[in-house]
């Protein structure tokens, strides 16, 4: 930590967590055909990029606020090598996908939206999580079906989410209003993971509140993975995946 904030290998921020390289590295050989075009509609942060241009993917992703925009391309230019395939960050509101990267053909969607008004990302109106969650989520319907039109015939889609409660206490149900904005895209609901999060301090915060309020403390995020078309296709479009009897040692030894 320096000056309050986490220092990472990708990224600083002020916020408690990164998104996963591994889950990314994962996600693209699993799900996206070998340098195949990645969408990201929720690009807030640069991993998913950053790891993208390292695989030879080529990445898109949209992201509302310039200056994160400018920290994402700033962090690539550092990470990824020239002969790397560079991921492109365009700014703007992914509820214009169509107007921002009309000729785009994706090969695969990969993303992870804010958690509705969990945290506040900025002032901008058109910031999804200063929205009341029924207007955020009818802004996060529209930003998926563009995303999902965009999407090559027989190619999987993959987002990473959480429950959210809303002030009052209760879940709003993000994850079931995420696999259903998905299959009302046309899209099936294909695979779910369960992505584990370091614990920290959440059994100390868990025991001083759950007398009072019962609520359960998570230590996990949904992966959630669609198909468009045909899933037999999909599949065959990504290849044979490599493994090797000792790839456990191999992981981490390269780790």
């Amino acid at each position: 930590y320096k000056n309050g904030k986490r220092e990472t290998g990708l990224v600083t921020e002020s916020c408690t967590s990164i998104f996963d390289p591994v889950l990314c590295e994962i996600a693209y050989r699993w799900f996206c055909p070998a340098g195949g075009a990645v969408l990201d509609p929720f690009a807030g942060g640069s991993v998913r990029g950053v790891v993208a241009s390292g695989l030879g993917y080529q990445y898109t992703g949209v992201e509302l606020r310039g200056e994160q925009v400018a920290a994402n391309k700033k962090q690539a230019g550092e990470i990824c090598g020239k002969e790397a395939a560079q991921p492109v960050w365009l700014e703007g509101c992914s509820t214009e996908l169509p107007k921002l990267c009309p000729n785009l053909k994706a090969d695969f969607i990969f993303t992870c939206p804010p958690y509705a008004d969990l945290e506040r990302y900025s002032d901008n109106v058109r910031d999804l999580s200063t929205m009341a969650y029924p207007q955020f989520l009818e802004a996060y319907r529209t930003i998926i079906a563009h995303a999902c039109a965009m999407l090559k015939p027989n190619r999987f889609a993959c987002v990473v989410v959480g429950e959210v409660r809303a002030k009052g206490g209760a879940y709003y149900n993000f994850v079931g209003d995420t696999v259903k904005a998905f299959t009302d895209a046309g899209m099936a609901f294909y695979n779910e993971a369960v992505l584990i999060t370091p614990a920290g301090s959440l059994q100390l915060r868990a025991g001083r509140q759950f007398s009072k309020s019962r609520k359960l403390g998570k230590s996990h995020q949904n992966i959630l993975v669609f198909v468009k078309g045909f899933h037999k296709e999909a599949a065959a479009a990504c290849g044979d995946i490599q493994f090797t009897d000792n790839a456990l040692e191999e992981a981490v030894a390269g780790a």
